[in-house]
């Protein structure tokens, strides 16, 4: 497995109207070899809410963010 992920995941709160939903990493991913497919290493499990799994831009952060 490389160690830069091929993408990130993210726990994603939405907070309501007119409010920007709450991002928290809780992991990442990276390709199979031997298909097609990805192995995700999860840091933390949302309880509610939902998993984004995204590209990483070069200027990820290890803390909680928040996204519109």
């Amino acid at each position: 497995m490389s160690m830069k992920p091929t993408l990130i995941a993210y726990a994603v709160k939405d907070r309501g109207e007119d409010k920007k939903a709450f991002w928290t990493r809780i992991g990442a991913a990276w390709p199979l070899k031997e298909r097609a497919g990805y192995t995700i290493e999860l840091d933390a499990v949302p309880v509610d809410g939902r998993i984004v799994l995204i590209e990483p831009n070069g200027e990820e952060e290890t803390n909680a963010k928040q996204k519109g």
